[in-house]
C-alpha cells in the first residue's frame, strides 16, 4: 500500500538519521554564511526558511538547493511522532520513554512558536530620561503626528511592511491620503550640491535640498539599513506635493490640511507601553587599574499608573527584569557611561523549553528506575 509505504519512511531510522545529518550540515552553512551574510540574514535565509536559495550575482532568480531549518524541523516532527505511534506499545515499562518524546515534542514546538511570536526591541535612554515606548533595531515607520493642539499629539504610524508595498495608504484619523511612490530599503540622503542637474527627488519640505542615494543591502554586524521613502499626499481637492522621508533628515517636515498641521517624520518602529521605566543611574565598573570591563549595571524607576505599581529595580547582566510579559535584559551601554541600552523581548512561549527539559529529564530517570527496578528484582529472586 502507498501509504502503508510513506508511513513507514517517515518512521524509519534511516530518515532520522538523515534529518540530523542534514541539520548538522545546515548548522555549519549557516555559520559560514554568517561572514558575508551577516547574522540577521544568515538567520532569515537559512534557518527561518523552508528551503535554501541560491542564484547567480545580480540575477534576478534563485532556486532551492538545501532544505531550511523549518523544513528540518517539520520532518523531525513528523518522524518523532510517526515513530512513536509506530513502535509504541502500551505498557507502564516505557512511560518514561513518552514523556521523553512528548519533551521532544515540545521543544521542536516551542522553538517554532518562539520564531513566529517572539518580538525583540531595544530601550535607549539616558540618566534621567523615561520612555514608555521601546524601538525595533531594524524595522521603521513612517510616523505623521498631529500637532494642531499644543497640548496632545495624536500620532498615526505606518509600518515597514506596508510602505514596502508601495501604492495607497488610507486612515480614518488623517484628511489625507497617503501614496508610496517609491520605497527604498536602504538609502542616502545628503544635502543636494550646488549645481546638481537632474529634478529634485520631492517638491516638498526639505525634498528640494537633498538627493537620494540608494545604497546595497548592509550585512556586517553592528550595522543596518537605514530605508527612505518618497511619498505624496492626496486630498479631495488634489496633491499637496512629494516628501522624502528618512531617519537622516533629523527634523519633522510639516503640512497643513484644513487647518490642522502634521508633521512628518521616518524612525524606527516603536512598541508602546502602558507602562514607564526612567534611568535613575548607569554603572560601568572596570577592573582597578583597567579599562577591562567588570560589569555594567541599571538602576530603573518602574511605574505603572494601572496598578500603582512605583518600584526601582536593578538591571546587570544575568539578572533581568521581567515584567507584564517581556524581559529586559542589560545589553549595552554610551560611550560616555550616562546611557543605557536595554534588550526587550516579548516571547509568549518562553516558558517552554524548560517544561521541555523537565519532561525529558523527569523521563530519563523514571525510564532508568524502572529498568534498575526490574533488574534488582530479577537479582533478588532465587
Amino acid at each position: 500500500m502507498p501509504l502503508d509505504r510513506l508511513f513507514r519512511c517517515f518512521s524509519s531510522l534511516r530518515l532520522t538519521v538523515a534529518l540530523l545529518v542534514l541539520g548538522m550540515v545546515l548548522v555549519f552553512l549557516g555559520t559560514m554564511a554568517q561572514v558575508s551574510m551577516g547574522l540577521y540574514r544568515a538567520q532569515n535565509e537559512f534557518f527561518r526558511s523552508f528551503f535554501v536559495y541560491w542564484g547567480p550575482p545580480g540575477a534576478a532568480w534563485r532556486i532551492p538547493v538545501f532544505p531550511g531549518g523549518y523544513l528540518l524541523g517539520v520532518l523531525m516532527l513528523i518522524n518523532l511522532v510517526a515513530a512513536h505511534w509506530r513502535y509504541f506499545r502500551p505498557d507502564w515499562r516505557k512511560s518514561g520513554i513518552v514523556l521523553i518524546h512528548a519533551g521532544l515534542v515540545l521543544l521542536l514546538l516551542g522553538q517554532f512558536a518562539t520564531d513566529l511570536l517572539s518580538v525583540e526591541s531595544t530601550l535607549h535612554l539616558r540618566e534621567g530620561e523615561a520612555k514608555n515606548y521601546s524601538e525595533v533595531d531594524r524595522r521603521v515607520e513612517l510616523a505623521i503626528t498631529d500637532v494642531t493642539d499644543p497640548g496632545h499629539d495624536r500620532v498615526v504610524a505606518i509600518p515597514q511592511s506596508v510602505l514596502q508595498r508601495s501604492g495607497e495608504v488610507r486612515l480614518a484619523d488623517l484628511p489625507f491620503t497617503v501614496r508610496v511612490l517609491h520605497f527604498f530599503p536602504n538609502a542616502m540622503v545628503s544635502a543636494r550640491p550646488a549645481g546638481a542637474t537632474g529634478p529634485p527627488p520631492a517638491t516638498q519640505g526639505f525634498g528640494p535640498q537633498v538627493q537620494l542615494t540608494p545604497l546595497p543591502h548592509v550585512t556586517e554586524m553592528g550595522k543596518r539599513d537605514v530605508p527612505a521613502a518618497i511619498v505624496e499626499l492626496l486630498t479631495p481637492a488634489g496633491s499637496l506635493g512629494t516628501w522624502v522621508v528618512s531617519e537622516y533628515i533629523g527634523q519633522p517636515q510639516t503640512v497643513t490640511v484644513s487647518n490642522r498641521t502634521f508633521t512628518l517624520a521616518m524612525r524606527l518602529q516603536r512598541i508602546y507601553k502602558p507602562w514607564t521605566i526612567q534611568l535613575l543611574e548607569f554603572r560601568h565598573d572596570r577592573y582597578p587599574g583597567t579599562e577591562i570591563p567588570k560589569n555594567f549595571s541599571s538602576r530603573i524607576l518602574l511605574t505603572d499608573p494601572r496598578n500603582g505599581t512605583r518600584r526601582e529595580v536593578l538591571i546587570y547582566m544575568n539578572n533581568p527584569l521581567r515584567y507584564g510579559g517581556e524581559t529586559y535584559y542589560q545589553a549595552s551601554y554610551d560611550p560616555d557611561d550616562q546611557g543605557t541600552v536595554l534588550q526587550v523581548v516579548r516571547n509568549p512561549s518562553w516558558l517552554t523549553p524548560y517544561i521541555a527539559c523537565l519532561l525529558v529529564s523527569v523521563g530519563l530517570v523514571l525510564q532508568f528506575s524502572i529498568h534498575l527496578f526490574r533488574f534488582t528484582t530479577r537479582s533478588a529472586q532465587p
